[in-house]
Order: structure tokens, then sequence, then C-alpha cells
């Protein structure tokens, strides 16, 4: 019962914040107006500025900053105990999380649809745009990168589920054409496209497929190629043809997702069958850094995640149609990634307990079952147990609404790796974005600029050899670097705030200050971990991430104490706009 009680007291915290705080946030701080020309207006190509309506951009934009973000965090950090992570998951979603998304989705929507990099040089000035393109690039890099290599494990861990995400791509194209050349119904067809895709799970659950070594490289490394050949087609091409109505798709599935989780904890719960296992706090599990800061950096997308500010400021500020949909997809969004993020807490702190079946093959169950997969940080580190630990847990609670458990993992599996494929393809088209915007001339070319970025992924992901497991050398700076961008957008969003609200600025000025400590707690305490193992190359890039960290810090706050309050600043941009 008590998961239950969780559950609804999470959602109906959301559902309140969103109609309190986030319609503050959007009428009063950042005034919204309909009569400003948005980008996907303006710019129109058909190609990457496009108008669309909410529901759609709705669902690219979740799928693009959810990935396997809100499942991978939270499922490592209840190692700390579940109340923790379910604290930070509420409070920073609400906050924190959903005011940097919607802030720097509006933000880049009136600055022409352009980067966070690029309107950081505006607010602040050219030389913080560089030291934060340096950053960006670095993030987007390993995103790309390891998501190809996140899905190839997937694919290894799930095989059943390759049939069906691959299907999806065909579907989802097919969509496409309908509505958009076609002209048929929206709603219609992508619910005819949800149910043939649920009937290609249902191949997939009793038809996996595995992939083969090919030409010595591991069946990892050829998924990952795959994956990067696929991100550049999707990449270069019109959004309308697959990237919108495959995410259309994605945030059907997600509602579907999120539906069979809910019916399961209240089946299971109310059933007798679930309880939480874990305890409610455990400071010092073996082998784990500490809590404080890496609670905050573990869990990132559940939470705050900087990668949400290169989504809002590269793909989705290009296709919302009016500023008002921006609280919808900006704000709404983290909202419904920390629902998820909560229920995949519920997954892998009472729904493990349901079942687990250890390496050796034995039944655990209850407290046995959460303690022998979390035992030490070592044993729940690994993205395999991570991933794991939700699917299994899910499933477990998904049995009790009836759904025979193979198709429950696979329905699970095809989520997580559909999501992740979204995050992969979107990273590949901002990152060309980012390239095209700094350097203009040498990366105007879409199919130069995209081809420039897959080679710098396949780069990383071989530099260790034939295993293609090369991103994973990066990996260990990924999360204090995604998290130190999220702290530098909200200082940036924080000036903007100064010179056009009396108080306003507050709102993202004490989220950023918090962020930015956390950041730079972890990123020191990284470098003193680089330092141990002796890892130069992790040494050299760490101490540039502290120095633009330190120096677009240092940047923005003399810009802040310059800047004054202008009444008329904001209207007067508003006319200039209309």
């Amino acid at each position: 019962m008590e998961s239950i009680l969780i559950m609804v007291l999470v959602f109906a915290g959301y559902l309140v914040m969103y109609r309190l705080y986030g319609k503050y946030l959007g009428n009063k701080i950042f005034k919204l107006n309909d009569n400003n020309i948005v980008p996907s207006v303006e710019f129109e190509d058909g190609t990457d500025f496009v108008p669309t309506k909410k529901e759609v951009i709705f669902g690219h934009h979740f799928a693009s900053i959810a990935g396997t973000g809100p499942i991978v965090g939270p499922a490592i950090a209840v190692i700390w105990g579940w109340m923790p992570a379910l604290i930070w998951v509420f409070v920073g979603s609400i906050v924190m999380g959903a005011a940097h998304d919607f802030g720097t989705l509006i933000l880049s929507m009136r600055n022409q649809g352009k980067s966070l990099s690029e309107f950081t040089g505006k607010y602040i000035n050219t030389r913080t745009k560089y030291f934060l393109f340096f950053i960006v690039f670095m993030e987007l890099w390993i995103i790309v990168a390891i998501f190809g290599l996140v899905i190839a494990i997937l694919f290894k861990m799930y095989p059943q589920s390759v049939i069906p995400v691959w299907l999806e791509i065909p579907i989802a194209v097919y969509l496409g054409y309908l509505v958009y050349k076609k002209g048929a119904n929206l709603l219609i067809w992508s619910i005819i496209a949800v149910i043939v895709m649920y009937l290609t799970v249902i191949l997939g659950a009793y038809v996996p497929l595995s992939m083969p070594s090919v030409f010595g490289l591991s069946p990892i490394a050829v998924w990952s190629v795959i994956l990067l050949i696929y991100a550049y087609i999707a990449s270069v091409l019109p959004v309308t043809t697959l990237l919108q109505p495959r995410d259309y798709i994605n945030s059907h599935e997600l509602i579907v997702a999120l539906a069979l989780l809910v019916l399961g904890v209240l089946f299971a719960g109310f059933g007798g069958h679930l309880h939480i296992v874990a305890p409610a706090v455990r400071l010092h599990p073996e082998g784990s850094p500490s809590m404080w800061p890496f609670l905050f950096i573990t869990i990132a997308c559940g939470a705050i995640s900087g990668f949400h500010s290169l989504v809002a400021s590269g793909t989705s500020a290009k296709q919302v149609r009016k500023e008002s949909d921006s609280l919808f997809v900006g704000y709404g969004s983290m909202l419904m990634e920390g629902s998820l993020a909560t229920l995949v807490i519920i997954a892998t702190t009472a729904g493990i307990g349901m079942g687990y079946i250890a390496k050796d093959g034995t039944l655990l169950t209850g407290i046995a079952a959460w303690t022998h997969h979390y035992s030490s940080w070592a044993a729940a580190g690994g993205l395999s147990s991570k991933v794991g630990a939700f699917v299994e847990g899910s499933a477990n609670m998904i049995e009790a609404v009836g759904i025979p458990k193979v198709i429950a993992i696979t329905i699970m599996g095809v989520f997580v790796a559909s999501f992740a494929g979204t995050t992969m393809d979107t990273a590949t088209r901002v990152q060309r974005y980012l390239l095209t915007e700094t350097f203009p001339k040498a990366f105007k070319n879409r199919y130069f600029s995209t081809g420039v970025v897959v080679a710098f992924a396949l780069f990383l992901i071989f530099s260790t050899g034939a295993n293609g497991k090369g991103a994973l050398s990066l990996w260990p700076l990924f999360g204090a670097v995604n998290q130190t961008l999220a702290a530098l957008a909200l200082i940036v969003l924080t000036i903007y705030l100064k010179a056009r609200t009396k108080r306003g600025w507050i709102f993202t000025a004490l989220p950023a200050i918090f962020m930015l400590v956390v950041s730079l707690w972890a990123t020191v305490d990284n470098q003193l971990n680089f330092v141990d193992k002796n890892n130069i190359l992790l040494q050299a890039l760490n101490v540039i991430i502290i120095i633009s960290m330190i120096w677009v810090s240092i940047e923005g706050a003399i810009i802040f104490t310059k800047t004054s309050y202008s009444p008329t600043l904001m209207d007067d941009e508003m006319k200039e706009a209309a």
C-alpha cells in the first residue's frame, strides 16, 4: 500500500504544481505571448523549422530528453535508499528541472531557435560562448557514442526487442506519409500505428534476434555501427519524415507503458504483493561515493539535466508553433519525466522484491532480492544491472495485471530501447546544429556536418578496439559535465530575467547556485579520483571542464551585477517580434 500512496501523492503533486508554479512562471515571469513570432513560423523550411501541434512536439521533446536517463539514474541512486531519491526527483523536477527546460525552450524561441551556446554569447559575451561550446560538444559527443553502446547492450540483454524497435521505423515513416502527404487524421492513424507496433512486440517476444560477430567486430560493435548509420539518416531527413511521427508513436508508447506500470502498482499493491523492501535511507553502501553530491549527479534526467537544454534549444524550439505551447512542452515534459522516475523508484525498491532471479538461477524475493542486487556499488553500477532492475521489477508488477511476464519484459525492453534511440538521433541532429551555428562556413551543408558528428562518434566507439566500447572511456566525465551544463544554462536564464523582471530571476538563480555547487564538488572529486588512477586523458579533459565552469560562472556573475531591471525591455522585445 505504501507504493500506491507514494505514486498517488507524487502524481497529484505534479498536477497541482503544473497549474500553480508552472503557469506562474509562464504568465508572470516569462510572460508568454502568442503574438510573438516563433522560429518555426518565421523560418519554416519543412526540414528543421516546422510549426507543430503541441501534442506532437511534446512526444518528440519527451522522448528526446528521456532516453534511459530517468531509468538508469534512479535505478542506481536507490542504493542510498528510496527516500533521498524520491525527494530529489519530486522537488528537483518541479523547481529546478522543469524551470530549466521551460526557460531554455522559451529563450531559444525568442532567439531564432538558436542553441544554448549561441545565446550565451549574446547575454554574456563571446568568450563564454566558446567555453560553453566545449562543454556542449563534449556532452553531445559522449551521448551520441554512448547511446549507440547503450542500445546495443539493450539488444543483447533483450533480443526480443530487436524486431519491434526496428519495425517501428517503417511504421513511423508510413504514418508521416499519411498525415503530412495525404492529410490523414493524426490521432486515428497514430493509434493504429501503435496497435501495429504492439503486435510486433508480441512477435518479438517469441522471435528474439541476436547479432553475431561480423568481420572480427563484437555484436555490440556491429550494432553500434548500424545505429550510427541510422542516426545519420534520421538526422538529415526532414523532421516530418521520421522524427515527428516516430516520436508521436513513442508518446503513445509512453502512455501505454506508464498506464501498465500504474495498473501494476495498483493491482500488485491492493493484492498485497507489492511492498517497499529497500531501506528508506542507506548512507554508506559498500564501495559507493558519498551521497552528497553524487545523488544529484546520478539522478539527472529524473530531476534536472543539462542535456534537456540542448534539446529545448535545439530541435524543440524550431517546432513549437506558439509561445503558450512551450509550457506544456517544456515544463510538462519534465514533470512527466519525474513521474516516470517515480515509477522506476517503485519498480526498483518494491517490484524487484516480487521476484528476482540471481545469476546462479536462484529465485529471490523480498528484502533478499533487493539486497542481492544492491549489495554494493559495483554490483548495482553496470548498465545491465541498472536497466535489469527496472525491467524485472516492472515486469513483476505488470504481470499482476494478467500480462505474461515474457510479454511484459519485451514491452519494457522495447520502451527503453525506443527512447534511447530517439535520444541518440536527436543528439546527432543537435550537434549538427551546434557545428553549423558556431562554424557556419565550414559546416553549412547538413550532410557533411552530420557526417562529421557520426565520424567523431565512431572514432570514440572504436578508440579501444573492435569491442566497440570506447565510449566508456569518457563516460566517467558525463554526469558532472551534464549537471554543469544545467547550472550554466540556469545562469544564462538568470541574467536574461534580471533585466526583464524585478524579482523573477530568483526562480532560476537559486537552482543555478545549488547545481553549480554540487557540480563543481563532483567535478573536483572526480579529478582526485582520476589522479589516483593516473588517468591522464580524463585529468586533462576534466581540468578544461573545471576551468570552463569557473570562467562562465565568473563572467556570468559580472554581467549579473551590471544588469539592471528595465520594465519596458520585455515589452519592447515583444513589439519587435510582433
